[in-house]
């Protein structure tokens, strides 16, 4: 049925008719176990919060910009699965996203046809940011709690520090694809939670950790500080992660803990782990997107975060770890550089 119905939607293209499919449930279901097929709830976004499907990026149809949006998220090569409430705004969302090129099917009855089938939906509110890729293809983060990051790219899962629980926030892992790779910066509990590792963890996934948390759970690839490796087509280097303040350097010692690199199809991505305004941030170049802890006395201040950020110079920057630091202050610090501070709500 799904090759049918892109095969179908392929020819609509092809022949410049602005059409989509429209598909029930169970055709819509098994049009998400593809990856290379995006869920796009278009919706309000009060409406995304109440209850929305597994995964799906939320863009209001309503919005002046609504395609603008979309052609910034994803690439028309991407076929995209709507659907809204009843299935009328999502019918009209699809004809104008037919009309500009993608692959649009619509889910007749909307998110209330998918209920009364009994289908699973979430009230996971994860804020999403999607990037391109040198070549187009589609990067999505989700920010999930404190410096637990999930990252889709290419049909592939990718998780940053999962944790179950931190404070009052629980994440279900369950309810995620199992992860292809895994990434763990150090052994704290905020970022090394073995339910999360068994949760998430199939036939197919890899453990990338340092030695430290690796002797702990009797397995996972090692790296070191400076080491490099290549996952598929994903580079990925291990840099330092550390304190330096006097009376911090207990908490994260030097050589033990790591930061990774992702390059990624062009894309490089710094996540720093756990770490103050380290030397050797001024060796780390090029980078897209950096994602740096703010949480004293732990990390760092707002001031060594802004320091760092100007050693690194990110296109994006993303303040994570932040607890309870306001960190409110930090786009106005960098708005001269040159850098796209965004503050998600990790915690």
């Amino acid at each position: 049925m799904f090759a049918y119905l892109l095969a179908t939607l392929g020819l609509n293209v092809a022949c410049a008719q602005a059409s989509y499919e429209d598909v029930d449930v169970k055709g819509f279901a098994e049009l998400m176990t593809n990856p290379n097929v995006v869920v796009l709830d278009v919706r309000t976004a009060d409406e995304f919060k109440d209850g929305h499907l597994v995964g799906a990026l939320n863009i209001d149809q309503a919005q002046g910009d609504f395609i603008q949006k979309v052609k910034e998220a994803l690439p028309t090569d991407r076929a995209i699965a709507v659907y809204c409430r009843s299935g009328r705004r999502s019918a009209n969302a699809a004809g104008r996203l037919a009309a500009e090129g993608y692959k649009a099917v619509n889910l007749k009855g909307g998110i209330l046809a998918w209920k009364e089938a009994k289908m699973p939906v979430t009230t996971d509110t994860y804020e999403v940011d999607v990037f391109k890729t040198k070549s187009g293809k589609t990067l999505k983060f989700y920010a999930l709690v404190h410096a637990s990051i999930r990252i889709e790219y290419d049909g592939r899962e990718i998780e940053i520090d999962p944790v179950t629980k931190l404070g009052n926030k629980t994440i279900d892992y369950t309810a995620m694809p199992k992860a292809d790779y895994i990434f763990v910066t150090h052994e704290h509990g905020d970022h090394f939670d073995k339910e999360a590792l068994k949760q998430l963890t199939g036939e197919k996934t890899q453990l990338i950790t340092n030695k430290r948390c690796a002797e702990m759970l009797g397995y996972g690839e090692i790296m070191v500080n400076g080491q490099s490796s290549t996952f598929n087509d994903i580079t990925v280097e291990a840099v330092p992660a550390y304190n330096i303040s006097e009376g911090r350097t207990q908490f994260h010692p030097k050589g033990r803990d790591n930061g990774y690199i992702l390059t990624i199809d062009g894309l490089r991505i710094y996540i720093a782990g756990d770490t103050e305004d380290i030397p050797e941030m001024q060796d780390i170049k090029d980078i897209d997107i950096a994602f740096l802890p703010c949480n004293q006395p732990y990390t760092m201040t707002t001031e060594q975060l802004v320091k760092a950020a100007k050693t690194v110079k990110p296109k994006v920057l993303f303040p994570y770890h932040y607890g309870q630091t306001d960190v409110k202050g930090i786009p106005a610090q960098l708005k001269d550089y040159g850098i796209d501070v965004r503050i998600r709500h990790y915690e």
